[in-house]
Formats: C-alpha cells, sequence, structure tokens
C-alpha cells in the first residue's frame, strides 16, 4: 500500500481507517533476517530457564522466537550467581566500573541498528520512537560513565566537636538488585535503569517482559562486551505473577516499572523484607496550551506528545486542556497533522506510527473510544481500528467533549488517544490538570517563559515541560526523574537514580580527646564545657 492509500472497511459496520500508510523500502530486512538461530542462542546463552516460552510480533502476531522459560527455583539460581559475582565487581574500581558504561556507550551507538529491528519487532513502534530508546540510553551511559565517580566519592562532613571529629561519608554497594523492566520501552527501561546500579558495584538479576526479552538480552550481550562480567548480569524470563514476586522476595533492593496496581503489590512485598524500591508507575498526563501559545508548534509537539510509541508512554500525554479563545483554532492544527500520520510496519524509518503491543492495549483503546463515542463524545481523528495494516494498528485518535464518567476521562488509556478539554483561567487549567491521582508528567504551552515556569511550580507532576511533551525533562539526565501520588516513589538519573541503589555509611574518627568527661572533670563540668562549645558554635555559624 502507497502512502496516498487508506484502509477500507473490513466488516459491516467497520469504521473507515484514513490516516495513510508508509510505504516499506525496497531491500527493507524481515524478521527472518534479524532474528536468526544463531542470534538466538548467542543472546539467550547464561539465562536461567529450564523450561520454553516464546515472544511473538506485534506487526504480524507471529512467533517470533522460542525462549528459555525460568522457574522460581531458577530465578533462586540466578540470584546465587548474581550474589557470587558481586563482590569482586564491587572491589572493581569506580573508574574501571565507568569505563564499562562509557565502552558501551559507543557500542550503542555503532551498532544501533542491531537494537532498532529487535525494538520495532517485539513492540511495534516506528524505528523513529525505537530510536528514542538508543538516544536515552546512550545519554545515560554517558552521564553515569563521567559523573558516577563524584556521585559515589566519600564525602567529608563537619563532626560533632570540629577538628577533634573526623566524620565520612561512604557509599556501600546494595548487593543484587531485582529489576521488573515493562514492554513499552524495552531497552531503555531495563538496561537504562541498570546502568547505575552496575557501576554503584551491585549485580542486576533482571527480569524483562518476555514479549520483549530479546531486546534485555541484546543488551546484556553487549555490556558483556563492553567489559561487565557476566556472573553480574543475570536475567530470567517467566509469567509476572510466577517469576516478578521470586525476584522481589530476593532481592536486595527492587527496581520497578509497570502499572500502579502491581506497583503497590511490589511495595508491600518489599516492606514485609525491609526492602527499598523505586516504582515508576501510571500516568493520566495533561497538557495546557495556553492562550499565547504557538498553535502551530504546540500542535506538531501534541502529536509527539500523545501518539509517540502509539501512546504506549508512561509520560505521554492523554489529556489536553486548551484554552477556550484559541481551542478551535488548535483543535483544527491538531487533527489536520494527526490525520496525516502515516502508520506503518517495517524495520525502516518513514512511519509516523506503529502498532499497539498487544490485544489487551487493543481492546482497551477500542473500549475507551467506543464507550466515549456511545456516551456524547466528538470523534475528531482517527477512532478505527486498521487491520490492513497489521493485527493490532489503531490510528491516532483526538475525542472532544469528554466528561465524566467516560472511562477514558480518568482511567489510563495507554493508547494512541488523547482528550480535548476547554479553560477559561490559568487557575482552572491548573486544577483540572492536578484533578487526577497520578503526577507523572506535564506539559505547558506559552510564549512567556516566566508564566510557564510559574505554572509548572504548581503543577503536582515529577516532571514538567514547557513548550515540549516529555523530552526535555526525561532526556535531562542530570536532574531526577518520577512520579508524585499514584505515580510512584522514588527517582531514576541524576544523584538519587544513582545513590539510590547504595546504602549510606558514616564513618567518624574521634581524635586527641573522647566524648565523655575527661582531663579530670566530672560530669557536671563536662556537661557545662559541651553546652558552652555548642553556643560557641552556633555563634560561628556553624551547621
Amino acid at each position: 500500500m502507497t502512502d496516498s492509500q487508506a484502509s477500507t472497511t473490513t466488516a459491516p459496520g467497520t469504521r473507515v481507517g484514513t490516516n495513510p500508510v508508509a510505504a516499506a523500502p525496497e531491500g527493507v530486512r524481515t524478521a527472518a533476517d534479524v532474528v536468526t538461530p544463531e542470534v538466538i542462542a548467542r543472546l539467550t546463552r547464561g539465562v536461567v530457564g529450564s523450561g520454553r516460552t516464546a515472544n511473538h510480533m506485534p506487526f504480524t502476531g507471529d512467533k517470533l522466537a522460542d525462549l528459555p522459560e525460568s522457574t522460581p527455583e531458577d530465578v533462586a539460581t540466578a540470584f546465587e550467581r548474581a550474589r557470587a559475582a558481586q563482590p569482586a565487581w564491587a572491589a572493581t574500581s569506580i573508574r574501571a566500573r565507568a569505563g564499562v558504561l562509557l565502552r558501551f556507550h559507543d557500542l550503542v551507538l555503532r551498532r544501533q541498528s542491531e537494537i532498532l529491528d529487535l525494538i520495532q519487532l517485539e513492540t511495534g513502534k516506528a524505528r523513529l520512537h525505537a530510536h528514542e530508546e538508543v538516544l536515552a540510553v546512550a545519554v545515560s551511559a554517558r552521564h553515569y560513565g563521567r559523573r558516577a565517580a563524584a556521585y559515589l566519592r566519600p564525602k567529608r562532613h563537619t563532626g560533632v566537636v570540629p577538628a577533634l571529629t573526623k566524620v565520612t561519608e561512604l557509599r556501600q554497594p546494595r548487593g543484587v538488585i531485582g529489576q521488573i523492566a515493562p514492554w513499552n520501552y524495552p531497552l531503555e527501561l531495563s538496561v537504562g535503569d541498570a546502568l547505575p546500579a552496575f557501576v554503584a558495584g551491585n549485580a542486576v538479576v533482571m527480569k524483562p517482559d518476555t514479549e520483549t526479552a530479546l531486546t534485555a538480552l541484546w543488551a546484556r550481550d553487549l555490556l558483556i562486551e563492553a567489559g561487565l562480567p557476566a556472573g553480574v548480569f543475570q536475567v530470567v524470563i517467566g509469567e509476572g505473577p510466577v517469576v516478578g514476586p521470586e525476584v522481589v522476595e530476593r532481592a536486595d533492593y527492587v527496581s520497578f516499572t509497570g502499572s500502579t496496581a502491581t506497583g503497590r503489590d511490589v511495595a508491600r512485598r518489599a516492606a514485609a523484607r525491609l526492602v527499598g524500591v523505586s516504582l515508576e508507575l501510571g500516568g493520566k498526563n495533561p497538557m495546557l496550551v495556553l492562550e499565547d501559545a504557538d498553535l502551530e508548534k504546540a500542535a506538531a509537539g501534541a502529536v509527539r506528545a500523545c501518539f509517540s510509541s502509539a501512546g504506549q508512554l508512561c509520560i505521554s500525554i492523554e489529556r489536553l486542556y486548551v484554552h477556550a479563545s484559541v481551542a478551535d483554532a488548535f483543535v483544527e492544527h491538531f487533527a489536520a497533522r494527526t490525520k496525516a500520520m502515516r502508520l506503518g510496519n517495517s524495520l525502516a524509518y518513514g512511519a509516523d506510527m506503529g502498532s499497539l503491543a498487544g490485544e489487551r492495549q487493543l481492546e482497551t483503546v477500542a473500549r475507551h473510544v467506543s464507550e466515549a463515542v456511545e456516551k456524547g463524545a466528538t470523534l475528531v481523528a482517527g477512532g478505527a481500528a486498521r487491520p490492513d495494516v497489521g493485527p493490532l494498528f489503531y490510528e491516532p485518535t483526538i475525542l472532544d467533549n469528554v466528561q465524566e464518567p467516560m472511562a477514558v476521562c480518568t482511567q489510563e488509556t495507554f493508547g494512541p488517544v488523547v482528550s480535548i478539554y476547554r479553560f477559561t483561567d490559568e487557575d482552572e487549567a491548573v486544577a483540572l490538570a492536578n484533578n487526577t491521582p497520578y503526577g507523572l508528567n506535564a506539559s505547558v504551552w506559552t510564549k512567556d517563559g516566566r508564566r510557564g515556569h510559574r505554572i509548572a511550580a504548581r503543577m503536582r507532576a515529577g516532571t514538567v515541560n514547557i513548550n515540549e511533551g516529555y523530552a526535555p525533562a526525561y532526556g535531562s539526565v542530570r536532574s531526577p526523574m518520577g512520579g508524585m501520588k499514584d505515580s510512584g516513589l522514588g527517582r531514576r538519573h541524576g544523584s538519587e537514580g544513582i545513590l539510590k541503589y547504595t546504602e549510606a555509611q558514616t564513618v567518624a574518627q574521634q581524635r586527641l580527646i573522647p566524648l565523655g568527661p575527661a582531663f579530670g572533670m566530672d560530669d557536671e563540668k563536662y556537661a557545662a564545657v559541651m553546652s558552652f562549645g555548642l553556643r560557641a558554635m552556633k555563634a560561628c555559624r556553624l551547621r
């Protein structure tokens, strides 16, 4: 099908789709070219799995690869291997550990065509959106490769008695990190989160989603090539309810990205063991278009913010609040761009949006859209499945006149669907944006930078982007990223993203005199001297 051809109705009563389809280039690679028996054997080497399972391609629904499946006993073995390898890795210098990340950075960029193919085959996303993962992982590897030593170096603190008490804060690795990674960003949300754990001296036992396991295994293979000891990075594969709890029960710290419901269960299990967790969970992210926004830029930004990876991004926009004075003009610009988006299913650049990743996502998207329309919402663009392109394709969809109790109004859709709402003043917009249990990401569009910052500070979201949807905040890896409210606990990126994988240890050395009565002082005299010393330190503004 060429770019100019649209879909046709595939069954009586089925709405005809309108988005064009990107033509596949000549000689484009296929799954058989990419996922060969040799590749599968190389990537699954070292995976602890006594059973067999398989993953599938969203583009076609066909099986992609047979994979090892891990039992609870296999998970225990993986942790044993990781614990055996971790002490020697922790004893390696930070500079040497950081060197692994910097070599990995170069390898990822040099061999990105390999991983782009795998990401597309396992997730169904467009190649440009798969490339976002390559960029994110490379940026993270560079950042922690360059900054880990500064984050982890011993820090001197003022002791209780200056000059007499020498205090040093050390950062010790936690041990073995249990990581449960999702399917939607299988490179960035697997190895991207593991990199700071490794450079901090930990081992990792990772459970990727089965459907996207090859991507995580490719990253493991490349890290080993970059110099990471194989035993330090263990991968287990299996059903979440079977393997996931086993990972949580054995880990010294848990990193989880996924749904809020599952995140609560992970937190409960970890809390019972007094083990720390980092949770990035769901979102119903808002975007505010103020009356002074550049509408063309805002419309183009909304396309990126709402439909990247077919909306299957925790920080993508699902609620779009537009000032009433410019709403009609904005919707016209936004709808025109959305209807022109090209769907595609080839391992090549050129498509503007790919497929949904699974039947559950397709069912949720179709249900939310159909229910909203039945209850009075207006379909501005999209609203149709596209089986002519692939079994899980659904057009980028804009809904107007959305209101409760429509499910799409408050529930996370996690697909290419966005709802338009109108507001009349700034306070109303902020209140509407914050009126959700979630608080992961937000976006504000205005020509007035100071106004944008003022509004951003009022938003109850872990990241807020001004004049873009999500990329500036997420890509600025020196700054923390994570959720407020039901969107999670903890942060990735920056100092928090690496220090969470460590235990703080205070080492205090007392010199010359003890912290107790000395030189013939009785208790009362010692108490008086210490009290005088505290007053003096306050007067000298010591902290």
